[in-house]
């Protein structure tokens, strides 16, 4: 019975693992009608809750989700905090109480994609592997202090094409300082794929974000894999 119990708790754990392992390389994809290049992971949540249906520059959304799978729980963990179950309820109490609808939800990271590509104003997330055209990556931001700054010029960095041919790729995460006059200071390696972190910092070095009252600090996840 120990025995039983102790590769119970192991399987867990070993799920668990798996799940934030996935979580680190989860692409946040929208189409190219969106504005913005980064959203904040609470903006995120709440476009997916349907807490709101634009964006803080004005642009519409529509939340788009994966029906199943590793991606789709670790999304579900990662950004919104709830599971399957409590998220279907969720959704609809909105449906009952006339407050929202069910979003769009596909079996697969290519149909996520590509409703994505040809509906305006769509947001969804796939694994950062997948091979996505027409659409565009938006960095998520994850402020330490609860102050939110707009970024003004956004660099993508460069993915040598060695990585490309290696499929070498996943998601950088970094933390940033922002100057109070907006460029960014600092930026630490927090976890992630530290090959392509190099490539990664140089370009968030050049960001510039709008003015604020002090120095501020955020925490950025970029994905790099095939566009």
């Amino acid at each position: 019975m120990r025995c039983r119990e102790v590769l119970l708790a192991v399987t867990g754990l070993m799920i668990i693992a798996q799940v934030e392992s996935v979580a680190s390389d989860i692409r946040v994809i929208a189409n190219l009608s969106v504005k913005a290049d980064t959203i904040s992971a609470s903006e995120l949540k709440r476009v997916f809750l349907e807490e709101k249906i634009a964006l803080t520059d004005g642009t519409h959304v529509e939340p788009v989700l994966e029906k199943e799978g590793m991606v789709h729980e670790a999304f579900l963990q990662q950004y919104l905090g709830v599971n399957e179950d409590d998220l279907q309820i969720y959704y609809r109490t909105l449906l009952f109480t006339g407050r929202g609808c069910m979003p769009r939800a596909f079996e697969s990271d290519a149909k996520v994609a590509a409703y994505v590509a040809r509906t305006r104003g769509a947001i969804g997330y796939v694994s950062s592997a997948s091979d996505v055209e027409g659409v565009k990556t938006l960095a998520i931001v994850v402020s330490s202090n609860n102050v939110e700054r707009k970024l003004i010029t956004r660099i993508e960095p460069d993915y040598p094409e060695t990585l490309k041919r290696l499929n070498i790729g996943g998601t950088v995460r970094l933390r940033v300082s922002i100057s109070a006059a907006g460029s960014v200071e600092n930026v630490v390696l927090l976890g992630g794929n530290p090959i392509p972190c190099e490539s990664a910092t140089i370009a968030v070095k050049k960001w510039v974000y709008a003015a604020g009252r002090s120095q501020t600090f955020a925490e950025i996840s970029i994905p790099f894999g095939e566009h």
